[in-house]
């Protein structure tokens, strides 16, 4: 991966006017796309499966009338008069009038109708007006909503001085989010910031740009694809949220260690080059840890959070790739100017350290104490903080959930202002009504059948009305409109639905009636209680996977948990704050909180998700950095420092710039974003400084060397993750061995693999120019082990190792596509051979060259890599034979060319064999 991206590094930096200008091509095509195919966002939220939608279909057939929005006028007449007032009734019918012609309505019900109980107040000072529409929210136009409003306005402006007419219910209970100056206020705050990191606007500027781009080709692409289905108002908010956040960041990590590398000395396209090469690799590995976290949010089988989650991974995705390619050809044009100042006078300084002795001092005092503090008594240090978070993360435990209605929206949307009336003149259960319906076709009497159904819900507690109980049209349907005592996201209404459920059977065997609970409250009931249920298997697999990656990242077992228990802290905190700020309205006022209760439903898996992705970036890069110093050093204590130092000042600087983004979207943010956005701020503030930053290097130094331990067979097991790029390192060391410009087809010194007493092979030595052969002889294993690795499909356990001028194992894959290997079985698989020449490798490895024991056989063989190799060699690409035999036959009468054999058996032929073959090839 570091190689690879170190090579994207240095081609961004040389076309950085290609790069550019393809990435702005792609900005304006995804934006004229999103220009034309543009189909809306949709608030319809179905959660297929569940009682309540199931139900809903059904309705949609067969009492469609019932099955679609819904919206609702209040009219409140004025002071010490009611609504039978001559002059507030006719206003009021002259309103319905209007209503039944607008388009998309399927029935108005007037509250002086006969047959429609609760439509008027007790004290006869308020009316409701139902308005039932043809097909869900995402079907209806905006001339249709227009419409309504107008009617609204027009019967607020008949009725009688004093009085008043509010439009609201379902179809205008949730506002389509917008943007607002607050969010630029973070985002302001995200280049003061990134100003004092790298102490230049030109600098600071770059992170914003890359941003800007990312999530502007981001949302382009979500707005084009609502041509394949729908897609929440909320969807484009999170991605936004996450695009800039992460983006800034992301751009960051790089920009900063590029910035190092050229306060070192380092060439601005090489510094490019090794920036994308470390710094983008663990770039990529935080992308991947919260795009695979966001993808995760399927396991809640819930379309429109799967789909939230799939946009939002995606601008993340497009974030890394924008930080990857854009970012280094940004840097290209910037050329010296970002060379920090002073680098020479600060060189001399160290010098003169070194020489007296003092020795280089940390670059940043305040970070030097923090870390001596937070590591001086560790176990103090860990029992506060768990101390702390533990406290901070108690209110969470009587966090509520459920779907936003109106009574979350401004107090000056009318929509709230509905909302309110309603609940004043007749109880907040007329603002949340549910729907009991069932097949009632066997009933010879769906009148009385319905009345019967009717009687018996009325006595059930918690029920404040039974307004409505009717058959369809054809009789084959029947639903009864159930007013709750309770409001929509009370408990009172969610133990009703529960009581209703539980009578299915009863009236099953009473009646023949198979009933269901329906209606917008019901579905966001079920959707808390579905998404409350995928908390657990969705956590189980976060942590599983954090513990997992990073176990791969760090060769470590207490590190991975660390971090584990670490995220799970930050995530109980952030739950705990959002529960006192929307629960139990702490500082609501300042944060513009309207209405204290439960918060959105899908907000605790969000934030898992999304918690979880960040919090491994900033374990990554504070900890990658002490891990790569203990390596160096093998000195625990002095690499959590030294580590710490390295990396505080970015990660301080990422996190600020995370947290004033999220924070942004509090005070004026939509109602679903809010306690997401309030719950990521928090967390990111928790993990960062507290967690990763207090927590982790305390228990880092209480573990000491143990930190870093493993067990060797499941550091084996375990693929590596190289985000440092301690491989690059690794590479640019040997790039001039065995000498400068050597291009030989393999080069090996002191390689060796197996357990301590029992090894494969031991000391190997060997250099093979291309166009020569090299014949491994020895015990079968040890002999297929060597061709194993020689064919890059085998990693020793020591010694340096180069073919195809490729470093091993570093670049394996890379050495893979050029290096063929072929296990022979017998007289008849000498056809592999051909096959696998046909491929024209720079190397052939040939395992069980004896194995070919048929005089014919072989010397088709010999004639076969014979006119191979003199082919090769008249096209200028010489290919190298490497060749595995138990020594029972020679090999010379099949190899082409002069040929060396090693013998594994014998230790002391290994540097025969390389002085042979340097007669050789001399």
């Amino acid at each position: 991966m570091s190689s690879l991206l170190y090579s994207l590094g240095r081609w961004a930096f040389r076309a950085r006017r290609l790069v550019v200008g393809l990435w702005i091509l792609v900005l304006a095509l995804a934006g004229g796309a999103a220009l034309a195919f543009n189909q809306g966002l949709d608030n319809a939220i179905s959660i297929p499966g569940t009682e309540s939608q199931d139900a809903l279909d059904t309705l949609a057939n067969t009492f469609p009338q019932a099955s679609g929005a819904s919206a609702q006028i209040i009219v409140v007449a004025p002071d010490g008069d009611t609504v039978d007032d001559p002059a507030v009734e006719n206003a009021i019918e002259d309103a319905i009038d209007d209503l039944d012609g607008v388009d998309q309505v399927a029935q108005v019900v007037s509250p002086y109708a006969d047959g429609v109980g609760d439509a008027i107040s007790d004290d006869r000072a308020a009316a409701l007006i139902s308005i039932q529409l043809d097909g869900e929210s995402s079907a209806l136009t905006e001339n249709t909503k227009a419409a309504l409003e107008d009617t609204a306005d027009a019967l607020g402006a008949a009725l009688p001085d004093g009085s008043q007419a509010a439009l609201g219910g379902q179809l205008f209970s949730q506002n389509l989010p917008a943007l607002s100056l607050t969010e630029v206020v973070g985002v302001g705050v995200a280049l003061v910031v990134l100003i004092v990191t790298f102490g230049s606007f030109l600098t600071a500027g770059m992170p914003l740009i890359s941003a800007i781009l990312a999530v502007g080709v981001s949302i382009a692409l979500l707005f084009v694809a609502t041509v394949f289905g729908p897609i929440t108002s909320t969807t484009p908010m999170l991605a936004l949220m996450l695009g800039l956040a992460v983006g800034i960041d992301y751009s960051l990590f790089i920009i900063s260690r590029h910035q190092d590398q050229l306060r070192d000395g380092l060439d601005p396209e090489e510094s490019v080059a090794r920036a994308v090469a470390t710094s983008g690799s663990a770039v990529i590995f935080a992308g991947l840890t919260v795009i695979i976290a966001l993808l995760g949010l399927a396991v809640a089988g819930i379309p429109f959070l799967t789909v939230m989650g799939a946009w939002a991974a995606v601008a993340v995705a497009v974030a890394v790739l924008v930080s990857v390619t854009f970012i280094p050809a940004l840097l290209g044009f910037a050329g010296e100017r970002l060379r920090p100042k002073g680098r020479a006078r600060r060189v001399r300084k160290a010098r003169r350290q070194d020489a007296s002795g003092v020795g280089p001092q940390p670059r940043n005092r305040f970070f030097a104490g923090w870390v001596r503090a937070v590591t001086r008594v560790p176990v103090v240090t860990v029992l506060a903080v768990v101390g702390v978070l533990g406290l901070a993360a108690a209110p969470a435990l009587g966090l509520k959930l459920a779907l936003p209605d109106a009574g979350g929206l401004p107090e000056e949307d009318q929509a709230r202002i509905t909302y309110d009336l309603v609940s004043e003149h007749f109880g907040e259960g007329f603002n949340g009504p549910l729907i009991v319906t069932g097949s009632i076709v066997a009933s010879n009497d769906p009148l009385g059948l319905m009345d019967d159904l009717k009687a018996e819900i009325e006595k059930l507690d918690g029920v404040a009305a039974v307004p409505l109980a009717s058959p369809n049209e054809t009789a084959d349907t029947g639903i009864i409109q159930v007013i709750p005592e309770g409001g929509p996201d009370s408990d009172a209404t969610k133990q009703l639905v529960t009581d209703l459920r539980g009578l299915h059977d009863h009236f099953e065997d009473e009646y023949d009636v198979d009933t269901s609970v329906t209606g917008f409250t019901a579905v966001g009931i079920d959707v808390s209680d579905k998404l409350g249920g995928a908390l657990l298997p969705f956590g189980i697999i976060v942590v599983g996977l954090s513990l997992v990656l990073l176990t791969m990242v760090f060769r470590s077992i207490w590190v991975p948990i660390t971090a584990t228990l670490g995220y799970l802290l930050s995530v109980g905190a952030s739950f705990g704050i959002v529960a006192l700020v929307f629960e139990h309205g702490w500082f609501a006022d300042a944060l513009h909180v309207t209405t204290e209760g439960p918060v959105i439903s899908f907000m605790p898996i969000i934030l898992m998700g999304v918690l979880f992705g960040l919090a491994m970036d900033y374990e990554v890069f504070l900890v990658a950095r002490m891990r790569e110093d203990y390596v160096h050093s093998t000195d625990a204590k002095a690499s959590i420092e030294t580590g710490f130092i390295g990396s505080a000042k970015v990660v301080t600087a990422a996190a600020i710039i995370m947290f004033a983004v999220f924070a942004a979207f509090v005070p004026e943010g939509d109602v679903n974003i809010k306690p997401i956005a309030l719950g990521l701020a928090v967390g990111v503030f928790v993990d960062a400084f507290i967690v990763r930053m207090t927590l982790v290097p305390a228990v880092l130094g209480l573990l000491g060397e143990k930190a870093w331990w493993m067990p060797r067979w499941l550091d084996r097991a375990l693929p590596s993750f190289d985000v440092e790029g301690e491989g690059l390192h690794h590479e640019l060391e040997l790039a001039d061995w065995p000498r400068p410009g050597c291009t030989s087809a393999i080069v090996a010194e002191g390689l060796s693999l197996g357990r301590e007493g029992h090894p494969l092979y031991r000391g190997v030595t060997v250099e093979v120019r291309a166009g020569e052969s090299l014949v491994v002889q020895g015990d079968d294993r040890a002999v297929e082990a060597l061709l194993l690795t020689l064919a890059g499909r085998a990693r020793p356990d020591a010694g340096r190792l180069k073919v195809t001028g490729l470093v091993l194992p570093v670049r394996a894959a890379a050495v893979r596509s050029r290096v063929a290997y072929v296990r022979l079985h017998g007289d008849d698989s000498v056809e592999s051979v051909r096959e696998a020449l046909a491929e024209r490798p720079r190397v052939i490895v040939i395992d069980g060259l004896d194995r070919v024991t048929d005089a014919v056989a072989r010397r088709n063989l010999a004639d076969l890599l014979e006119s191979s190799s003199a082919r090769a060699r008249h096209d200028d690409r010489p290919f190298t034979v490497v060749a595995g035999t138990s020594g029972v036959q020679s090999p010379a009468d099949v190899v082409p060319g002069d040929a060396v054999v090693l013998d594994l058996a014998d230790p002391t032929a290994h540097a025969a064999g390389l002085t042979g073959l340097q007669e050789v090839t001399a």
